[in-house]
C-alpha cells in the first residue's frame, strides 16, 4: 500500500508574509516553486565566483540599459518566485522597490550550475518557461559552457544551443553586441 503525504501549497502572497513576519529570515536560503518553499544548495567558491565575475561583466556592459540583479526574486507566478543568479532587468526608476520583477521585466535570467545542473535543467528551465522568460542562460561550470534556452513554449524552450569556449553569442535583447563565452567564463 501506498501512502500518500499531503501537502500545503503557499502563494507568493503567503511565501511574503511567512518573511514579513520572521517566519522566514534572510538567512533561511529558500526559493517558493510551484507553491513549495524550497531549500536553496549552498553556495561554494567556485559559483560565488562565476556570479560575481557575471555581475561585474553584465554591469559594465549593460550600464545605464538593464539592471542587473543578484540572486534576487523574479514573480513568475502566484505561486513561484524562484531567486536566479543573475537576471538582466528593464530599467525602472524605483528598481522595483514597488514591486518583485515579472516574467515581463526580464531581458535574460542567468543560473550558474556545477552541483545543482540537474536540478537548473529538470526544474528552473520548465518553470521559466512556463512563464515565457524570452532567454535563459545555464553558466555550466562543469562542461565549460553556455547553455542557451530561448523560443518559450508551454514548458519548454524551443531552442537549445551549447556555446563553448572560443565562441560568441549575444542576448536576444541586445543582439548587435556579442559576447565571448571565455569573458563570461573567465579566461
Amino acid at each position: 500500500m501506498t501512502v500518500q503525504l499531503l501537502t500545503r501549497k503557499f502563494s507568493t502572497f503567503q511565501y511574503h508574509k511567512m518573511i514579513e513576519t520572521g517566519i522566514l529570515t534572510e538567512s533561511d536560503r529558500v526559493e517558493l516553486i510551484r507553491g513549495e518553499i524550497v531549500e536553496m544548495a549552498a553556495v561554494g567558491r567556485r559559483h560565488a565566483s562565476q556570479v560575481r565575475r557575471l555581475n561585474t561583466f553584465f554591469s559594465n556592459r549593460f550600464r545605464g540599459e538593464a539592471i542587473v540583479d543578484v540572486q534576487n526574486p523574479i514573480e513568475l507566478s502566484d505561486r513561484s518566485e524562484p531567486e536566479p543568479d543573475i537576471a538582466l532587468l528593464k530599467p525602472r526608476a524605483d528598481f522595483y522597490e514597488s514591486r518583485h520583477p515579472q516574467p515581463s521585466d526580464v531581458f535574460l535570467l542567468v543560473e550558474v550550475s556545477d552541483t545543482t545542473l540537474a536540478a537548473d535543467r529538470e526544474i528552473k528551465i520548465p518553470l521559466y518557461a512556463e512563464a515565457q522568460i524570452p532567454e535563459v542562460w545555464i553558466v555550466n561550470l562543469n562542461e565549460q559552457c553556455v547553455e542557451v534556452y530561448r523560443q518559450p513554449q508551454d514548458s519548454e524552450y524551443r531552442d537549445v544551443r551549447i556555446f563553448r569556449r572560443g565562441e560568441s553569442l549575444s542576448i536576444l535583447a541586445f543582439a548587435d553586441r556579442a559576447i565571448e563565452v571565455d569573458d563570461l567564463l573567465g579566461k
